[in-house]
């Protein structure tokens, strides 16, 4: 911001008036932060107990001050918030946390709360306690406080809500890691930076001091493998972009070198990406290997050393959750950051969740209307028969998606919590035409793919008019009665509905009460029907049919199926994309089945590119 100036001779009176109201103005605003954090009563800790975790410190045990505090150790119930000055990123905030000489560190505003806390309690289940969150606006930082997680002020004074991918704030949050990176490295001590989608799985360290004469790990947007072992990645053989989401600096004279020419260029221009200016500039000067270090390669100025971490251990969100590279290449994973995905952060969210790696408090896993879950039947010839083409992976997308749509009309009816199934797909998603699946990579067909490859998640999530689409229903992830944090009580809550043919004789609804046997329901059971039945099994917590194959006839009032119906419709996505085509995508439908001739082609023009339900 430009400085101000006026003759002092002239209008002194007017200086010390403009003087007093700056001071007032900043005594309003600390009095308002102070006030914000005053009387600290701790919140419950909405995740599984850890017990504080002790810094490492050699020496003389020092005084606990909130630069070493253990972490977990929440602040003493009553106690006032300590003032802002005490919560600025110093060398000596750093030296209390730093272990080895190493720092690990994320940041964020608080709409990432859940993923900052997932991130932290990973690391320390793993023994690392070296770790700093910076908080960019003070709703999040009174909220790690308030946990024990070691937080400073990054003094954005950000929003707190989401910041989506390509927006202004999304940006805004690229330059402050630059930033940040930039007034941490002087410090002296090895970084660690971490994006807040990520967790980790492995204690990255140890791995990391494998490679003492690097300057800078990073990791990369790799999909094919150029490695089969644990070894940095050939990086002759790279061609995905370094990702900055995981990287590793050492405070080197060619690292602070190009830590601050990044900055420079970030700054100079609000439209370039973080990510693409850092790519820019590590290969400006690139393709020398290091003599002695084949792994490592010259970059940058032809003086910094780097090295690519390896995609089949340091994942991404192909590589994890797609190809599964880790597990065909008999690999322990050391991370993985939810890139390559769809819908948003409510996707990134999904994703950790059907792999069990993220931390969601108590009532998550215990809906008060409980859960409806459900066997998907597919037949062998739809996920095995024929050819990988866009016609027969439709064809099986679209026999899953009709069970969902009856499952979550049945949730809707019966206000219960849908479990989702695993979702099965023979073609990949990308953003781009492409073969199916990419060459080079290990994606097998067909793959169990995740929800967002298909599903709209941030538009199921959201709080749509239920005047106009009914009531919100609420889902959760396939693995998510698997999942360890599921209360004993709720698991063992369980009812079985088995489908029978409403004209058999075996198939009656008169089952009594028995919780130790199946329950036999008719198929194209009615509202009434389903009603009636299940009015008898509220307390039960978990309800799981044998099968959605015409389970359900449909509602009985015309405007109500009509509102679900427009709800649902929005709930699919795009499959993308068909190659050599301007337009290539082609919009998944919840009502296909009632279009008959229905085929799986991308629209043939502008005016046609619009989903089902527009």
């Amino acid at each position: 911001m430009a400085a101000w100036w006026c003759p002092a001779e002239s209008t002194k009176p007017v200086f010390v008036g403009i003087f007093g109201a700056i001071l007032g103005g900043f005594a309003v605003s600390a009095l308002f932060f102070l006030l914000s954090f005053s009387s600290l009563a701790s919140p419950p800790i909405p995740f599984p107990a850890v017990a504080p975790t002790t810094t490492n410190v050699s020496g003389p045990a020092q005084p606990e001050t909130i630069y070493n505090r253990p972490i977990w150790k929440p602040p003493p119930r009553g106690s006032r918030m300590p003032p802002p000055r005490a919560f600025r990123l110093t060398r000596d905030m750093v030296r209390a946390r730093a272990r080895d000489g190493v720092i690990v560190v994320t940041f964020g505003n608080y709409a990432f709360l859940d993923f900052i806390l997932t991130w932290a309690h990973h690391l320390t289940a793993l023994g690392v306690d070296n770790l700093l969150v910076g908080a960019m606006d003070t709703k999040l930082l009174r909220e790690l406080y308030l946990r024990g997680v070691p937080v400073f002020d990054m003094g954005s004074r950000m929003v707190t809500e989401d910041a989506g991918w390509g927006s202004p704030t999304f940006h805004k949050m690229g330059r402050e890691k630059v930033l940040l990176i930039n007034t941490l490295l002087p410090f002296g001590y090895e970084l660690l930076m971490c994006d807040t989608d990520m967790v980790w799985l492995k204690n990255p360290l140890p791995y990391l001091a494998r490679y003492p004469d690097a300057d800078l790990l990073t990791s990369s947007d790799q999909v094919i493998p150029t490695v089969t072992d644990d070894s940095l990645e050939n990086w002759r053989e790279v061609t995905g972009a370094f990702n900055i989401g995981i990287f590793h600096w050492r405070p080197t004279e060619p690292a602070k070198k190009l830590a601050k020419d990044w900055k420079d260029l970030v700054l100079s221009d609000d439209e370039i990406w973080d990510q693409n200016a850092f790519n820019d500039l590590a290969h400006k000067v690139f393709g020398q290997p290091v003599q002695g270090q084949d792994e490592l390669v010259y970059s940058y100025d032809g003086k910094l050393k780097l090295g690519v971490l390896p995609a089949a251990i340091f994942c991404s969100g192909h590589t994890y959750f797609v190809q599964g590279m880790h597990q065909q290449l008999h690999l322990e994973p050391y991370a993985v950051h939810t890139t390559f995905q769809y819908a948003g952060t409510e996707g990134k969210r999904h994703r950790l969740r059907e792999a069990m790696l993220f931390f969601d408090p108590p009532p998550y896993y215990d809906s008060p209307g409980g859960f409806l879950s459900f066997r998907p039947s597919i037949p062998k010839k739809l996920l095995l028969d024929g050819a990988h083409t866009v016609e027969s992976h439709f064809a099986l997308v679209n026999y899953q998606m009709k069970q969902v749509r009856t499952a979550l009309a049945i949730a809707s009816l019966l206000k219960r919590t849908l479990v989702m199934p695993p979702l099965w797909c023979r073609l990949d998603r990308m953003w781009f035409g492409h073969p199916g699946v990419l060459e080079g990579t290990m994606t097998r067909q067909p793959f169990l793919c995740p929800m967002d490859h298909v599903f709209e998640i941030n538009v199921m999530t959201k709080d749509l008019p239920e005047e106009e689409f009914g009531p919100h229903i609420d889902f959760r992830e396939y693995s998510f009665l698997e999942n360890p944090s599921l209360p004993k009580q709720v698991k063992e809550s369980f009812l079985e509905v088995q489908l029978c043919d409403e004209h058999s004789t075996r198939c009656s609804t008169a089952n009594g009460t028995n919780k130790h046997r199946p329950l036999i329901l008719a198929r194209n059971s009615t509202e009434e029907t389903l009603l009636n039945v299940f009015s008898l099994y509220k307390n039960i917590k978990i309800i799981q049919f044998s099968s959605m194959v015409d389970a359900f006839r449909g509602f009985a009032d015309a405007a109500v199926e009509t509102k679900f119906r427009d709800r649902v419709k929005r709930y699919v996505g795009i499959w993308c994309c068909v190659e050599l085509r301007e337009i290539g995508h082609i919009y998944y439908d919840m009502y296909w089945d009632e279009k008959p001739g229905w085929k799986p082609h991308p629209p043939r023009n502008r005016e046609e590119d619009h989903p089902p339900w527009s």
